[in-house]
């Protein structure tokens, strides 16, 4: 393994992972994830997007950034809130997640594994395993 001694951290985790997206859906899943992200951006200085998208008519996204607002509180990050209203005719939730996390200029999404719409059954929801299987960025599934 090259020589590299792993005793004292290298922080090399700085550079791969710059800018961190995060779906969230105000389940205490996404919610964890954001937590995840959080330590990132504390530790390592990583930007962090949190993506909320809904369909048109669905109006809780002040309930569920608020609730990301909340659990970040006042620390010291760099962090944005996006929130994209999509047409369910025209794209599917976990479609445009894959194209912000595709065309954002992201180094890695860490996500919810279940979100608040699937049961409690299911071990991982439609929007990670989508997100996995067709994000060109890594992902970081928190369970």
């Amino acid at each position: 393994m090259s020589g590299k001694s792993f005793t004292t951290p290298t922080y090399e985790v700085s550079y791969l992972f710059r800018k961190i997206l995060v779906p969230i859906d105000g389940s205490e899943n996404s919610l964890r994830a954001l937590d995840i992200a959080v330590d990132f951006a504390v530790r390592y200085g990583s930007y962090i997007v949190v993506y909320y998208a809904t369909y048109r008519g669905q109006d809780d996204s002040s309930e569920v950034l608020g609730k990301a607002k909340k659990r970040i509180g006042d620390l010291d990050i760099r962090v944005s809130f996006k929130h994209e209203e999509l047409d369910p005719r025209e794209k599917a939730t976990a479609t445009a997640i894959v194209e912000e996390a595709t065309n954002g200029g992201y180094d890695l999404v860490i996500i919810g594994a279940r979100g608040r719409s699937v049961s409690e059954d299911v071990t991982i929801g439609s929007k990670a395993l989508s997100l996995i299987a067709n994000s060109v960025v890594s992902v970081f599934v928190i369970r």
